[in-house]
């Protein structure tokens, strides 16, 4: 429920209680200040409230720009103010003040845009939306009124609020490809009532049945397949598109379409992998293996923008290149081409799916993920050491959350804090690289059933414990989670190709996933600003070192079939724990009324 204020005397021929209407609000007036502090009074404090000057002009996109928008507690345009209810003392405050300081009987000015001005002096956020070419205006008088009648005719609302449906930095497949289109989509979408949350669900649906498709081994279900796969990026941009177009953002929708995106992705390397078996060819490897290089990929993204979301100072010569670069049209398109975003990589996959083998597939992808993976990693790594950037507590507190350590690492943490600080700042990515390296190589190396492995996992645990041992702070730091993430995914698909048996790596494949979607989950609390997951979930799974240590010991104890069912019942125990935790929490987060959040969604 949602009222709007109408304050001041009503203008003939106005439609602005129309247009207020149109976008779900109740109406109640005030012919002055005083009346307008006693009806803001009255409206229950757990309902959006806005107060809109009765002389405004201007676009309803405008307005809904301004009053709707669920992810702001208060929010603006000239003539109107709205409060969610976490902004609404800060509202209330700013009303009494106004009043008390004899704002006059007779609102010759607006009160609304007075309102704004108090809210600034506060110092409180106040989020202003770009308008563009809208229009939104409290004329003074009949020509003033006329010429932004005038101004509104002259620019269509509708083609406006279409074009801002899309993201405004985006692939190439994706801008020239699908957005020309899935925009009328999410129009019809958002005419008939369906959400952002449904779009994306069908989305999913869609990719799951391209990966049965797959699965069949068949040339018809290959083709099917890729045709399905571009169906399903479709209405994957169509969910966001309407989420923009009608204001639909919500914390629960923000982590569907950021979960489900993996999941599709990765139940198609399965279908794929299901396929190629059935035709005799064995993918599990290349399928695992592209799972974890794109995982990385992520990990990689995230880290880098967590340690820099609110560093100060936060500028560097390799920045600047590439912000010049940005500005050169031809550039632009090529730069981000080559680090094979999602509509790229989606529609690569889905075109040699149809017309040539899963086998080729993977590898094509693996060296286009390796090749995009090594450019945007050095372009990371060369702007932070070119940067004299200070992070934060809180990037610091990110990145040790995002390494997901474990009892055992946490405990070496403790014991190693004084030796650490005397270490130098670039130690900790070498630190992580190192142990990682041992543990993966070792598992390379040695007979399947060797202790070396496991010796290898202890020292892992050691080396990654002294890595997190101080505050993430220093310019490579961020580097740390995907050293700890490739270590970890790594051994794991080591061990399971090393088993020789048939079904390790599809077991392997399906631990690494469920761990994956514990390691996504956590950047998507993080984003949303939630915090990390419960210490608790954090020691029942192990820590991405009490896991690498499990699967060697497991590795070591047992015979190779009986790795297999090892693997198997701890993917499926690691995807319990972690699935039932974080759909409780993002269910009650969206229940509980947690801020609306609109994630863009990685570029990779």
């Amino acid at each position: 429920m949602s009222t709007a204020i109408l304050t001041g005397q009503p203008v003939p021929g106005s439609s602005i209680e129309a247009d207020l209407r149109s976008l779900g609000f109740d109406l109640r007036t005030a012919a002055d200040a005083a009346e307008a502090e006693t009806v803001l009074a009255e409206v229950p404090g757990d309902e959006r409230v806005a107060l809109v000057d009765a002389r405004f002009v201007g676009h309803v996109h405008a307005l809904r720009l301004g009053l709707t928008d669920p992810r702001f507690p208060l929010a603006g345009i000239p003539g109107a103010v709205t409060a969610q209810p976490a902004g609404r003392q800060a509202l209330t405050r700013a009303m009494a003040r106004e009043n008390s300081a004899g704002g006059g009987t007779t609102l010759v000015d607006s009160l609304a845009d007075r309102i704004l001005t108090a809210l600034d002096a506060d110092g409180t956020g106040v989020h202003r939306p770009e308008l563009g070419s809208l229009v939104a205006a409290v004329p003074a008088d009949p020509q003033a009124r006329n010429e932004a009648r005038q101004a509104v005719a002259d620019v269509d609302d509708e083609a406006v609020r279409l074009k801002s449906a899309v993201k405004a930095r985006d692939g190439f497949f994706t801008t020239y490809c699908i957005s020309p289109y899935s925009r009328y989509i999410a129009r019809w979408c958002a005419r008939r009532g369906l959400t952002p949350n449904q779009v994306t669900t069908a989305s999913l649906i869609t990719a799951l049945i391209a990966a049965a498709c797959a699965a069949t081994g068949t040339r018809g279900g290959f083709v099917a397949a890729g045709v399905l796969l571009i169906a399903s990026f479709v209405l994957d941009c169509t969910d966001g598109q309407l989420a923009r177009y009608s204001l639909q953002y919500s914390t629960l929708g923000a982590w569907l379409d950021a979960t489900f995106d993996r999941a599709k992705e990765y139940a198609y390397y399965a279908g794929l992998a299901l396929g190629a078996a059935r035709g005799g060819d064995d993918v599990w490897a290349l399928a695992l293996g592209a799972m974890v290089l794109q995982t990385c990929r992520h990990v990689v993204d995230f880290s880098f923008n967590e340690a820099n979301h609110d560093a100060t100072a936060n500028t560097s010569p390799t920045a600047a290149l590439s912000d010049k670069l940005d500005s050169v049209g031809w550039t632009v398109w090529v730069r981000r081409m080559i680090v094979l975003p999602i509509g790229e990589r989606w529609a690569m996959i889905a075109v040699l799916t149809a017309v040539t083998t899963p086998r080729i597939t993977f590898y094509a992808l693996l060296i286009g993920c390796a090749f995009a993976a090594t450019y945007t990693t050095a372009g990371r790594v060369l702007r932070s050491l070119t940067r004299k950037a200070r992070r934060t507590d809180r990037a610091a507190g990110a990145l040790a959350d995002l390494a997901d350590s474990g009892p055992l690492a946490q405990g070496f943490s403790e014991a190693l804090k004084k030796p650490a600080r005397g270490l130098p700042g670039f130690t900790a990515p070498v630190i992580a690289l190192l142990g990682g390296l041992a543990v993966v190589l070792t598992a390379a190396l040695t007979d399947f059933g060797g202790p070396w492995p496991v010796v290898a996992a202890l020292g892992y645990a050691l080396t990654s414990g002294l890595a997190v041992a101080r505050p993430l702070k220093s310019a490579l730091d961020w580097l740390v989670p995907p050293f700890l993430r490739a270590a970890e995914y790594g051994t794991v698909l080591v061990l399971a190709a090393k088993a020789d048996v048939n079904g390790a790596l599809p077991a392997a494949f399906g631990l690494v996933a469920a761990v994956a979607y514990h390691h996504y989950d956590t950047v998507y609390r993080i984003r949303g600003d939630a915090g990390a997951p419960p210490a608790w979930l954090v020691r029942s799974i192990g820590g991405h070192e009490g896991r690498t240590l499990l699967v060697t010991v497991l590795a070591a104890l047992l015979t190779a079939s009986q790795f297999k069912v090892a693997l198997t019942a701890l993917a499926v125990a690691v995807a319990l724990v972690v699935l039932v935790e974080s759909i409780r929490f993002w269910v009650a987060a969206h229940q509980g009324g947690a801020p609306a959040v609109h994630d863009e969604g990685e570029p990779a």
